[in-house]
């Protein structure tokens, strides 16, 4: 099973664990990482995520999850078919980074492209070709 997943589920960690919601989501989606590492899933990355993840201000995260680059099979860089699929998405009403990465996901071929961000979660539904989902409801489907 090929996986995507965004600079949001990447930072989750980082983030402010006194949430709940929070909290779950950075053990669901450490439990996934830990899935990937011992090779039940692949993960896919991106030029996409080179650049957001070098826009990051604290030094060790951008480390950190830079990393996890080297367990990536594939490695997605920018195609006119890729930015076609990204401004359909667009269109949507998707910001562009948000559909620049489902893109990508997409192009790899990818069974889940896994985030935090509410906004895109909102508009699962409406995205073909891509399961989309947090990390934890992707723990609660397939590996339950």
């Amino acid at each position: 099973m090929k996986l995507y997943l965004d600079n949001c589920c990447f930072n989750r960690p980082f983030d402010d664990q006194s949430q709940l919601r929070i909290r779950l989501e950075s053990e669901a989606k450490l439990k996934i990482q830990e899935e990937i590492r011992a090779g039940s899933f692949q993960l896919a990355w991106s030029y996409i995520m080179d650049y957001e993840n070098g826009k990051n201000p604290f030094q060790e995260r951008k480390i950190r999850i830079n990393g996890w680059k080297k367990y990536a099979f594939q490695h997605i860089d920018q195609s006119a078919e890729l930015l076609k699929i990204a401004n359909f998405l667009n269109q949507m009403g998707l910001q562009k980074i948000d559909s620049l990465h489902i893109a990508c996901a997409i192009q790899a071929r990818c069974d889940y492209f896994l985030t935090t961000d509410d906004t895109v979660l909102k508009r699962n539904n409406q995205i073909r070709d891509i399961h989309v989902t947090d990390p934890i409801a992707f723990i609660k489907e397939v590996l339950s």
